[in-house]
């Protein structure tokens, strides 16, 4: 069992530097694996990833869109990032390995790909498909309802989140030396962010998702 990511950046043409969150992308991508085997970014704002455990894949999924919201907005009056980003999660097999993550194939690939197409009819930025109807209709739910204040993270609460991602046992003492901020200020983020809640999902997809591989 493998895990894919199929995402997208959305409203990535309104901005003329398209290397504010190309580089960002590549860098994080480049310290999870290897491209094109592991990761690809094709035409211009479409990317694919493969995890090789599933256990991990929402974590990064959530790393990815912190990172894409932390990006400034064009406007310097709006807290909100003017970019996004769109992704599904494909669990299942992999049958087949190819030179290139695009020329790989298996149920967890197709999975990916049939939930990506669904994402805008669902009216929804994350998603996931798996051969577990239970989990995913579960998941999916948890995934909706964080996505109604992912979305509307601003540029601070995705640089917190990142921080809470990527070094979970940090402190919000060390949050705020490492963001420059008060303790109080990070006590502020933490709630607006609802960091809370983010690290519940993605315990709670870990919890479930050992439990259907084990």
């Amino acid at each position: 069992m493998v895990a894919v990511i199929k995402g997208d950046i959305v409203a990535s043409r309104k901005l003329t530097d398209q290397e504010k969150w190309l580089s960002p992308l590549k860098n994080l991508l480049a310290s999870w694996g290897n491209t094109p085997q592991d990761w690809e970014l094709v035409w211009g704002d479409f990317f694919q990833i493969e995890i090789s455990d599933p256990e991990d894949v929402l974590k990064k999924v959530f790393e990815i869109k912190a990172l894409i919201k932390k990006i400034e907005p064009i406007d310097d009056r709006k807290k909100i990032s003017t970019i996004d980003v769109r992704m599904a999660i494909g669990i299942g097999e992999k049958t087949y390995t190819g030179e290139r993550i695009s020329e790989s194939n298996g149920p967890a690939f197709i999975h990916a790909g049939d939930k990506f197409d669904l994402l805008k009819k669902e009216n929804v930025n994350i998603g996931l498909k798996s051969p577990w109807q239970n989990f995913d209709e579960e998941i999916n739910l948890y995934l909706k309802l964080a996505g109604t204040f992912m979305d509307k993270w601003s540029v601070s609460s995705a640089e917190l989140i990142e921080i809470v991602l990527k070094k979970p046992h940090t402190t919000q003492e060390e949050i705020g030396k490492i963001l420059g901020i008060k303790q109080s200020g990070v006590s502020g983020r933490w709630n607006r962010a609802h960091a809370e809640e983010i690290l519940a999902v993605e315990k709670m997809f870990r919890k479930k998702i050992k439990n259907l591989l084990a």
